[in-house]
Order: C-alpha cells, then sequence, then structure tokens
C-alpha cells in the first residue's frame, strides 16, 4: 500500500486508507458540528427576523406563499449555522492539510484566512449597519398614491444577505492585493501610478450602489479608497520582502 508523508513532525506515515479515514473523521465532526449550529440558530430565528425587520422602519412584510417563512426561516438558520461552524470547520480543514504544507506555505496560508475573516466580517457589519438601511431608504423613496409598498418577507431577505455578502467580499481587496503581489502578478509601483483610476472607478461604483446624493456617495467610497490604501501598503511591504528573499537566494 503507498504511504503518503504527512511531514516530518509525524511519528510515521499514513497509508492512503488512513489519510482517507482522517478526511472521512474530520468531515463527520465538521458535519455534526454544523448541524448543532443551524439548530441552535433556528431556536433564535425569530429574535434574528426581528432584527433584521427593524433595518426597514415603516415597511410592511407579508408572504406570499405557504412555506415561504418557513423557508426564510430555515435559510437563516443555515447561513448563521455555518457562520458559527465556519472557525471550527476552518480548523479541521488546517489540521488535515497542515502536515503536508512548508512553513513559508503555513505562514502565507493562515495569514490570509486570518485578515480575511477579519476583512470579509468588518464588511458584512458594515454592510448590516451602514449600507442596507441606506439603500432601503433610498429605494422605498420611490412611492407614488397609487402603488402601496408591501413588500414579500423572502425578497427582503434576498435583498439584505446578497448586500451583505458583497461588501464582505468588496472587503477582501486587500488581501487579493497583497496575494496578487505575493506571487509577482500585480506590481506597486502600477497600483501607485493609477491610484487616481482606481479612486475613480471607487466612485463610479458607489455612485451605482447608493442614492444620487454626495454624503451616501462617501458613506460607502470612503472605506473602499481606505481598502485599496491598505492594500497598497500591505502589497509594498510584501513586495520588498520578496525581493529581498529573491536577492539574498542568488
Amino acid at each position: 500500500m503507498k504511504s503518503i508523508t504527512r511531514g516530518p513532525k509525524d511519528e510515521k506515515n499514513l497509508t492512503l486508507v488512513e489519510h482517507l479515514a482522517e478526511l472521512r473523521k474530520r468531515i463527520i465532526y465538521s458535519a455534526l458540528l454544523f448541524i448543532l449550529s443551524v439548530g441552535f440558530c433556528y431556536s433564535f430565528v425569530e429574535i434574528i427576523v426581528k432584527d433584521i425587520i427593524d433595518l426597514a422602519r415603516n415597511v410592511e412584510f407579508v408572504f406570499i406563499a405557504p412555506a415561504e417563512l418557513l423557508m426564510s426561516y430555515i435559510k437563516i438558520s443555515l447561513i448563521g449555522g455555518l457562520i458559527i461552524s465556519a472557525p471550527f470547520l476552518i480548523f479541521q480543514v488546517w489540521l488535515f492539510i497542515i502536515p503536508e504544507l512548508k512553513n513559508k506555505e503555513k505562514r502565507l496560508i493562515f495569514f490570509s484566512l486570518l485578515l480575511g475573516s477579519i476583512f470579509f466580517i468588518t464588511g458584512v457589519a458594515f454592510a448590516y449597519f451602514v449600507v442596507v438601511p441606506t439603500m432601503l431608504v433610498f429605494f422605498m423613496g420611490f412611492q407614488m398614491d397609487a402603488i402601496r409598498p408591501m413588500l414579500s418577507f423572502n425578497s427582503y431577505l434576498s435583498f439584505v444577505l446578497s448586500t451583505i455578502f458583497t461588501f464582505g467580499t468588496i472587503f477582501e481587496l486587500p488581501i487579493l492585493m497583497v496575494l496578487l503581489s505575493r506571487f509577482g502578478i500585480l506590481k506597486v509601483s502600477f497600483l501607485k501610478e493609477n491610484r487616481k483610476f482606481i479612486i475613480l472607478i471607487i466612485f463610479v461604483f458607489a455612485a451605482i450602489l447608493t442614492p444620487p446624493d454626495v454624503i451616501s456617495q462617501i458613506i460607502l467610497a470612503g472605506p473602499m479608497i481606505l481598502l485599496a490604501e491598505i492594500g497598497i501598503f500591505l502589497s509594498g511591504l510584501v513586495e520588498k520582502k520578496r525581493e529581498n528573499i529573491i536577492m539574498n537566494e542568488e
């Protein structure tokens, strides 16, 4: 039976069967915790729903299909369970792959996951507490006497979730810039030379997503510009370190 090396720190090599058995164990542990997390979130789902509804004050919600509200509860519970169990799930993946990695690769993946999680959570919080209420005020402003606003809760929930995950992804921009710089794909000099175009693109993007007023655009564009500057700064550090390593090797 072919053996698979798990690293110098292990006392023995794992066979293919043992390797798959370990993977199976990690999957079972992760699945059990995810199921428990979903059940925990479902027990508090009404409190979560009330908090989501509070973002849209003076808006009347309805459900237009018999199972719509139940399916919304399940959707919230699944997403909440994933969020709660995410650290454990990532840790299980980390335990499985870490013996196969070199020290440099371990540090790169660890810091990428750590900083990526921080930026993602920050983006989600910013979208939930700032962007969603701002966009709701704007969209609910399009009313007329003959048309009464009554939103489906499932549609509203999809709007909230898509918005917060979009901004969570956008806030990953510094990590993406750092990784591209780390592998020599993106040059810091290029970013600095084209900084004004980056800022222009950010303001155009913010103008598309926000009501047509300067305050709302600044609320969105400001953090995005800050993220770009953070990405340029971190990329500069990574690029300098990469160049030093190459010089030392030569």
